[in-house]
């Protein structure tokens, strides 16, 4: 039930400017900058920031230049955050299309339908279950607070847009110069093979003689990913961190002990370091993706009590979602019918799209309706988990990895096991991943205007506009990154991506590395049975290249030494806020003005091979051997501004 004692920063009886052409248009491009930001980082780290934060800053510092009040910054906000949502379900399953071998390269007509269907699909089914997950008083909402927080504390006068604005172009200046030809560094700069010696053990009568050793690489020298670090915390970090050394400092050395005859393969420019990366690329990852799966269906074990209590006191209160003239403003949604059939168009879109893909009328079929049963069933659930956990954490690639598998065996059930039926299934795993990200930032963005005072159905409005002009741009940076990085690469691994590709591969097409991964299944098992914390994320640090985890354990530790030195102050939990705003807010910078940069030079890394006469972008290297020592630079300035420059804004009371 409501809770009637509540009551908005904007009041109910109050009427104020909120859904305008200036806050949708602010919106609908904030949304295309921290979508294509987060594409990067998140094929980058396989972890997406919720843009929450940023967009609410930047909405309060330029709509109020234009008279523009707290009702229309809410709108942008809200608008613009879903960019964020949708490309981390597309990032999470389009690249699997390439890297299963169903396409040759990125497709911008199927990526956009993709996102287009599920993400708007994502809002109209949060449409019907935001009166329950929204107005629950026993759900916390810790990000939607926090949101909520900033901009009623920029009503004051005080945005903090100057520190995301500085910390966005200091982080774009890093990666653009680390890219030129005469001053490149490396961002991890020392990176090789050091053998322990040699040693001979005897096995079944035969001696062998073999050598091991450990990879070592520092962490990359990224601001972007020392943001990460410090946003999800020491703990997660840590976890992430120690899946990077289980798979690297212990299960690489292991491989190359036990597999002597691996130097015999060493061609004469080749080191025990480039075999050190193959043994990790072919081994170690199938292992890891192994223990991805069981991580993901354990995690959503451990939340099936608090879920299925979720999805049963949603499914209970639909009906009251469409009597909105009974309600005052800020509990009116759109109504219910429409929303229904809205569903119901999209829902034959969807076939289309299948039947596009697999080719075969009857898969199609099955696949739409799997897909609108567990769109519903996981957008409540991302909905849910938003509301305990924040949008940040939200494991929406478990809930689709839950959709890839039970679409696939359909598929092998119905016959469809070709390139068609991945291709299929990839498409049911890539709407489904979209519209369970719109539903848990969408959820985020209804409790911060519930708790503003905002308009439910024209905040739904705007997340459809932002939605729609958002899907028809976001393929245009995945292809470019991919065109510039290579998605699959050490540069982009894509690690969710590479998991799905992997899982329809193996199901649909029979080519599944069978041994690696049930090894690795039986590693995720023995870490749930010591209670082991977050299997999946030590299954995705040892999946990514350890340089990544190295980073954002560093930005962990930054958040570490911030803590301690809060703690030693024995600040009020007002003055603990304003600093957490400020680091945060500098984070946020860090993560979208490296990550836009990334984006625009390869924009221009691409453009420039068809047009000459883009400045002399062709200069730009990708790659190139560095001069280190500029890469150390980075670490003490991220350090001064994460764990100093924030306490002492927060003494000066300007956070």
């Amino acid at each position: 039930m409501p809770d009637k004692e509540f009551k908005p920063f904007v009041p109910a009886s109050e009427s104020m400017p909120e859904l305008t052409i200036k806050a949708v248009v602010l919106g609908a491009l904030m949304a295309v900058a921290l979508g294509a930001a987060n594409a990067y980082v998140g094929m980058t780290a396989g972890l997406t920031v919720a843009a929450t934060f940023p967009a609410a800053v930047v909405a309060m510092a330029v709509l109020r230049g234009f008279g523009g009040t707290i009702l229309e910054e809410n709108i942008a906000r809200t608008t613009a955050s879903v960019g964020e949502a949708l490309v981390a379900g597309a990032i999470f399953t389009i690249p699997a299309f390439v890297l299963s071998g169903a396409w040759d390269e990125l497709r911008y007509v199927e990526s956009t339908a993709i996102m287009l269907i599920g993400g708007t699909l994502g809002v109209l089914f949060v449409i019907v279950l935001r009166r329950t997950l929204v107005v629950e008083a026993d759900l916390p909402f810790p990000e939607s607070v926090a949101a909520a927080e900033i901009v009623k504390a920029g009503q004051g006068g005080q945005t903090g847009a100057k520190f995301l604005f500085a910390a966005m172009g200091f982080a774009a200046f890093w990666e653009l110069i680390k890219n030129l030809r005469g001053i490149q560094f490396v961002e991890e700069y020392s990176r090789r093979f050091y053998e322990f010696g040699t040693s001979s053990v005897e096995l079944l009568g035969q001696r062998f003689e073999y050598a091991g050793g450990l990879l070592l690489t520092s962490p990359k020298a990224s601001p972007m990913l020392m943001g990460v670090g410090f946003i999800v915390g020491t703990r997660i970090s840590a976890v992430l961190f120690t899946g990077a050394l289980m798979g690297w400092l212990l299960l690489v050395p292991l491989a190359l002990f036990l597999n002597p005859g691996l130097t015999a393969i060493l061609g004469p420019d080749q080191s025990m370091t480039d075999l050190a990366v193959e043994v990790w690329e072919r081994q170690v990852r199938p292992l890891a993706v192994g223990a991805m799966i069981v991580a993901a269906f354990y995690t959503l074990y451990n939340l099936r009590t608090s879920l299925v209590a979720g999805i049963g006191k949603a499914l209970k209160h639909i009906g009251l979602a469409g009597v909105g003239a009974e309600l005052g403003r800020t509990e009116i949604d759109l109504d219910l019918k429409k929303v229904f059939f809205a569903v119901g168009v999209g829902a034959v879109a969807t076939f289309f799209l299948y039947l596009h893909f697999s080719r075969a009328f009857g898969g199609a079929l099955v696949l739409t309706v799997i897909m609108v049963i567990l769109g519903f069933l996981f957008a409540a659930v991302a909905g849910y988990l938003v509301a305990l956990i924040g949008s940040s954490n939200n494991p929406i690639s478990g809930l689709t990895l839950s959709a890839l598998l039970i679409a696939a065996v359909l598929m092998v059930l119905l016959g469809v096991t070709d390139v068609r039926g991945i291709a299929g299934v990839l498409g049911v795993a890539g709407v489904v991943c979209c519209a369970a990200g719109i539903a848990g930032d969408m959820m985020q963005d209804l409790k911060v205007g519930h708790i503003l005072g905002g308009t439910p159905w024209r905040m739904q409005i705007g997340e459809i506009i932002g939605v729609i002009f958002a899907a028809f741009i976001l393929a245009l940076p995945l292809i470019a990154l991919h065109g510039a990085y290579t998605i699959g690469s050490e540069q982009l691994p894509a690690p969710q991506a590479g998991l799905m590709a992997l899982m329809a591969e193996g199901i649909v097409g029979g080519e599944m590395a069978w041994p690696l991964v049930i090894v690795g299944m039986f590693f995720a098992l023995g870490l749930i049975l010591i209670k082991a914390p977050a299997p999946m994320l030590i299954a995705v640090g040892m999946y990514l290249p350890f340089y990544s985890t190295a980073a954002i354990f560093v930005g962990g530790i930054f958040r570490w030494l911030f803590d301690v030195r809060l703690k030693r102050m024995e600040v009020s939990n007002e003055q603990r806020q304003r600093a957490e705003n400020t680091g945060v807010l500098l984070s946020s910078g860090f993560i979208a003005g490296e990550s836009l940069m990334a984006v625009l030079i390869a924009l221009l890394f691409i453009g420039s091979e068809k047009f000459p006469w883009l400045l002399g972008f062709q200069r730009l290297s990708f790659g190139a051997e560095p001069q280190f020592w500029l890469g150390l630079v980075i670490f003490p300035v991220v350090l001064y501004l994460l764990a100093w420059f924030t306490i002492d804004k927060m003494r000066q009371g300007n956070g």
